[in-house]
């Protein structure tokens, strides 16, 4: 978990590079959860009737956006009512920071899940240079060796883990970090309105739960059985 120190476009932030071992068995959203699936939520009751602004950008099918940390805990409630998991184990929930680097990365040490060079990006992300100042329907690039969609553009995602300006003494286990400056929450990966620079497997920021912005959504996980 990390990026090296000899990695193009790094921050301090991003280290010290530290081996993690999730010892339990993880689902991960296939695509950032939707403007569609969260207007059922909405129709449902659930969400705080909260609308999020699309800007007039895109909705369907393309990733929610203009969703706090807090709105995404609510959207997470619903579910796990709706599907009889609240209370469970095995509920769906938002992904640590490490386990979302693990899912991002599938299996690889390079700036991004397909490697170094950042001129292929076009062809796994939504990003600055193609986005057409848009986001884009989920699972429109590449997946990563995982199956996984928009890992490293479209929007940006919050996860679970409270801020901290670098890894040190953060969980070896996969969990999410509840120390630290919790007043501000995670989010990872890049968006659309983002250059190469921050959409590397690395890349973490932090913001007030609270807060909403047309670069921020989630995508969800669940613990599963052994």
């Amino acid at each position: 978990m990390g990026s090296p120190v000899s990695e193009a476009g790094r921050f301090d932030f991003e280290g010290p590079q530290q081996t993690v071992e999730i010892g339990h068995r993880l689902a991960v959203g296939r695509y950032e959860v939707t403007f569609a699936e969260w207007d059922a939520c909405v129709a449902d009751g659930g969400c705080n009737g909260y609308r999020p602004y699309d800007e007039g950008l895109a909705r369907g099918t393309s990733p929610v956006m203009n969703v706090s940390w807090n709105d995404a805990q609510d959207y997470v409630t619903w579910l796990n009512r709706k599907t009889g998991l609240t209370g469970s184990p095995y509920r769906y929930r938002l992904l640590s920071e490490a386990e979302w680097e693990y899912a991002a990365r599938a299996g690889t040490t390079t700036a991004y899940s397909f490697g170094d060079d950042a001129g292929q990006l076009g062809a796994h992300a939504w990003f600055e240079d193609n986005s057409n100042f848009s986001t884009q329907p989920v699972g429109g690039r590449r997946p990563n060796a995982f199956g996984l969609y928009d890992m490293h553009g479209n929007v940006q995602e919050w996860v679970e883990d409270c801020a901290n300006e670098s890894h040190a003494g953060a969980p070896t286990d996969g969990s999410a970090r509840t120390t630290g400056n919790c007043s501000s929450r995670v989010y990872r990966g890049g968006s659309w309105i983002l250059d190469p620079q921050f959409l590397r497997s690395a890349f973490r920021l932090w913001f007030t739960p609270g807060n909403r912005d047309n670069f921020l959504g989630f995508r969800l996980a669940r613990t599963l059985p052994d």
